[in-house]
């Protein structure tokens, strides 16, 4: 009984790991805006956002957008003390 028990587990296992191995990759925009003349100093992909960091004007700024559309979430200055 215990031995049938391990063998349906195994089967169990054995098709999640196949649907979650043919999952198709997560969306990404392909392209992100900042503002004209921004140099942008860092971009990262993190957690379903994109985040990057760049100088407009003299002021550093840090902007999140959502990974699969490219929507701007959020936008904050950072300054330093």
């Amino acid at each position: 009984m215990g031995i049938m028990l391990l063998g349906f587990m195994a089967v169990g296992f054995a098709i999640v790991y196949r649907v979650m191995r043919d999952a198709p990759p997560p969306t990404i925009a392909e392209t992100v805006s900042v503002p004209a003349g921004a140099e942008v100093l860092s971009a990262l992909s993190v957690d379903g956002t994109i985040q990057v960091t760049y100088q407009a004007g003299g002021a550093v700024m840090l902007s999140v957008f959502d990974a699969s559309t490219g929507e701007l979430r959020q936008t904050t200055a950072i300054s330093a003390e």
